[in-house]
């Protein structure tokens, strides 16, 4: 008996258009990219599932009439595409990832926490009261840039506020490479107004700090209320965390959508392009200055402080530029260090068990 593959190819005709429904597979966010990596005898043996979600007691995945837990052991987060191995599934492999969003993990020890991997594009969100702050959004903004995922800034609860067009202003300001939206989340606004992204296929994820929105925009998008909301501090405009952990949700539409916990703190690392491509300004007229290791402070030659003497650039963002390219800087350092030494103490470790064996 033949078996049929089409299932895990991409529906495409010559005009471009789709042949058929789309499979269970395509809707998960299978792509061309993914299935250029294996053979169909691969595809036989192990076929493909996406992790959902992830736990202590595993990695939840789905594929084609597949729901399985995998217990740990594929070094692998929300998003990732794994070949499934039925007999040994610790030993599923993992697909190279399109794209993959990360950060500096909380705390001192060093360490970088994966967010989520092969998403297509970012929506961050922030809500038009006191959650808005422009440095926030920069960082969001550096990671997705970084991470080569298409960033869209969502403005929320424009409804609340005297003057949105405030917000709507300095959120276009950031950058002419992301788009800004300014919708209701409770209503048929996402839908419309998202829709663009979130086509058959694609994978989106909703970013940014708790109580502005993220769970309730997936809710409006599903047509359910699937995920439970939270009012925020009307004291402060904070949020109260609902959504605990990541997880990926198939729309009906066949579009993947991660809804994300609120994260307050949100340290870059590897992300010097990131960095660089939201501030692309700042950037290249620091390649005008006179040193290549011109801190922008006192150097004679500097570009940036000519720039910023005749009023091009503006003062605060400059600050804030330095800042986050040079916390960048030493977290991807303190990182190396950290690598660097769990490398050594391996490497001292097989040879004591060398020795031992002896």
């Amino acid at each position: 008996m033949t078996r049929d593959y089409s299932q895990f190819l991409p529906p495409t005709a010559k005009d471009g258009s789709a042949r058929r429904k789309p499979s269970t597979l395509e809707t998960l966010g299978w792509q061309p990219f993914f299935a250029q990596q294996i053979s169909v005898g691969e595809l036989e043996d192990t076929p493909p599932v996406r992790v959902t979600e992830v736990h202590r007691s595993g990695l939840h995945a789905l594929g084609e009439g597949i729901e399985i837990t995998i217990p740990p052991g594929p070094d692998a987060t929300v998003g990732d595409w794994l070949l499934l191995d039925r007999t040994l599934p610790t030993s599923s492999r993992v697909l190279k990832r399109k794209s993959l969003v990360k950060r500096r993990a909380a705390g001192s020890d060093r360490q970088v926490q994966l967010i989520a991997a092969n998403i297509d594009t970012a929506f961050i969100v922030t809500s038009c009261n006191l959650d808005f702050n422009v440095a926030r959004l920069e960082r969001f903004i550096a990671l997705a840039f970084e991470a080569e995922v298409a960033p869209v800034i969502v403005l929320t609860k424009s409804d609340l506020s005297d003057t949105p067009e405030q917000y709507v202003d300095e959120a276009k300001a950031i950058s002419d490479r992301v788009p800004v939206v300014v919708l209701d989340a409770r209503g048929e606004e996402p839908k419309s107004k998202l829709s663009e992204w979130c086509r058959p296929g694609q994978t989106v994820a909703f970013l940014g700090s708790s109580g502005v929105g993220k769970s309730t925009l997936v809710n409006a998008l599903s047509g359910t209320q699937a995920i439970e909301t939270r009012a925020i501090r009307e004291d402060d405009a904070k949020g109260r965390h609902t959504t605990t952990h990541r997880q990926l949700y198939i729309l009906p539409d066949g579009c993947a959508v991660l809804d994300t916990p609120g994260m307050r703190e949100l340290q870059l690392t590897d992300a010097e392009t990131g960095v660089a491509d939201v501030f692309a300004d700042l950037h290249k007229l620091s390649s005008l200055c006179r040193f290549n290791d011109c801190r922008h402070e006192t150097e004679p030659g500097c570009a940036v402080l000519a720039a910023l003497g005749d009023g091009t650039i503006d003062v605060e963002r400059l600050d804030r530029w330095k800042k986050l390219a040079a916390e960048e800087r030493h977290n991807t350092a303190s990182l190396a260090q950290r690598k660097s030494k769990d490398k050594a103490l391996g490497r001292t470790i097989r040879q004591i068990q060398k020795t031992n064996r002896k």
